[in-house]
């Protein structure tokens, strides 16, 4: 009988991301990274230790099996290996791009400890990538008569919607944009995730049996009780995200070349702003841009204003680089790029020119105080540190809050924020009416939405299959 060889991990150094050179991609909308090889992926998928206790998994909202993944990897099982991940996400090229791995999956791994965790998420990314070659579409079980309403194709919704239409149900999901994705489309920028790939991955639930309604306005166009009393749904998922800017209420914030976030990145991505006339949405092209704020949207910003032609970008922040918390790759990005990060700054006016429109900036000093609720030092304003700098297009990327169309669409008990309460199934106040994402939580990461997501779908299928 031959021998079964012990597999024994390599020592070789972490295989680094295939990065365009910064000077070139910062001047258009291609990827970053190109992703891994398939030689890149087995040299990575050598370096697991193949844990016992795969602490990797735990630290992954929607539990993929990482270890089995990896191990039809190192076999050179491209199909199983894709298998494998779909069993639990049918969204790996998305998450392998946007997923804060650094502080999930990566951040548990034993590798890390003491020098360079595995590369999971490329690992998960490239799998992804390769569906059209090795892909199989996943079983779903026969029909068993019930009907579920998705409010909403971001990342929460489309996760629940894919887990529901698996296990049997009949799902409509209801978007009110003219295409799918949510925040996947609307608000990662291009050369973060293309949108071919968020397209590839809609179809992909098409292909199962999920049926999309666009330009579908929940709270507007119907509400929960008509989708039950008329058109026969048995449950709801609410998730509409938390898709309303908060703003800076400082003077001049109305300027014209003052834009919040959520619409500059919209116009970009979604309504191709950047394509002007080709396609009728224009945007202030500026030459000097400066974000306010310091999350990955910032960042999504800064980048796309580079790309849009700007000669200066500055993100203005009132804590310190360290405090930020946008990804530290996508920071770390944004300044190979060019992007310049004023610390410890805080704004207080807007100045406009001569033809109404902003022209400048006036900012505060501020200094690090005591901890608050979030274990960051609160910032503190200097005394009489104001000073100007000049700015004919800025962005303000400083959160978002809930969205009131989901307490239209439906009869449930919502916080002191607007968000839905909810329970860790999904569950709301109203029993046919289950609720997950940024709706709930606040804003939050794709993964943590798609956990959630994952979880009501869970909860659904229980409480219909035993009525």
């Amino acid at each position: 009988m031959p021998e079964v060889k012990k597999y024994r991990p390599s020592r070789d150094p972490r295989v680094a991301p295939n990065e365009e050179p910064a000077a070139e991609r910062a001047c258009d909308f291609r990827p970053v990274d190109t992703g891994f090889t398939k030689e890149n992926a087995l040299v990575e998928a050598n370096r697991c230790l193949d844990c016992k206790r795969p602490f990797c998994m735990e630290g992954c909202p929607v539990g993929i099996h990482i270890p089995q993944f990896i191990e039809r990897i190192r076999e050179e099982d491209w199909t199983g290996a894709l298998a494998t991940i779909k069993g639990d996400n049918l969204l790996p090229s998305v998450c392998g791009r946007v997923c804060p791995q650094e502080n999930q999956c990566e951040g548990k791994c034993i590798l890390g400890r003491k020098g360079e965790p595995v590369a999971i998420g490329q690992l998960e990314r490239m799998l992804g990538d390769m569906a059209d070659e090795v892909g199989q579409a996943p079983k779903c079980k026969p029909k068993n008569g019930k009907k579920v309403a998705v409010i909403g194709s971001g990342p929460s919704g489309i996760a629940c919607a894919g887990e529901l239409v698996r296990e049997g149900f009949d799902v409509t999901v209801f978007e009110a944009f003219f295409t799918g994705g949510g925040v996947l489309t609307y608000g990662i920028p291009e050369f973060r995730l293309p949108k071919e790939i968020v397209k590839r991955e809609i179809d992909s639930l098409e292909q199962l049996g999920v049926h999309f309604e666009y330009n579908s306005v929940a709270g507007r166009l119907f509400t929960a009780e008509q989708l039950f009393e008329e058109d026969g749904f048995d449950a709801m998922y609410l998730a509409v995200g938390a898709g309303l800017p908060r703003f800076l209420h400082i003077p001049g914030e109305n300027l014209p070349g003052v834009y919040c976030a959520n619409e500059y990145l919209t116009r970009t991505n979604l309504m191709h702003s950047y394509d002007f006339p080709v396609y009728d949405t224009p945007i202030k092209h500026g030459k000097h841009v400066v974000v306010f704020g310091g999350g990955n949207v910032a960042m999504d910003a800064a980048r796309t204003a580079l790309r849009l032609g700007a000669e200066s970008v500055t993100l203005a922040y009132r804590r310190t680089e360290a405090e930020m918390p946008a990804r530290l790759a996508e920071v770390h990005h944004a300044k190979e790029e060019g992007v310049k990060i004023l610390e410890l700054v805080n704004p207080l006016e807007f100045q406009e020119d001569e033809k109404g429109f902003v022209a400048s900036v006036k900012l505060e000093r501020m200094e690090l105080g005591e901890e608050d609720a979030s274990g960051r030092r609160r910032p503190i304003a200097v005394p009489d540190s104001a000073f100007e700098i000049p700015c004919d297009v800025a962005i303000t990327a400083i959160g978002t809050r809930a969205n009131p169309f989901a307490t239209l669409c439906a009869d449930v008990e919502t916080n002191r924020w607007g968000l839905i309460e909810a329970d860790e199934d999904g569950r709301t106040s109203n029993p046919r009416v289950w609720a997950g994402g940024d709706i709930v939580t606040g804003a939050a990461t794709v993964i943590l939405a798609m956990g959630a997501g994952k979880k009501a779908a869970h909860s659904i299928t229980e409480t219909l299959l035993a009525e």
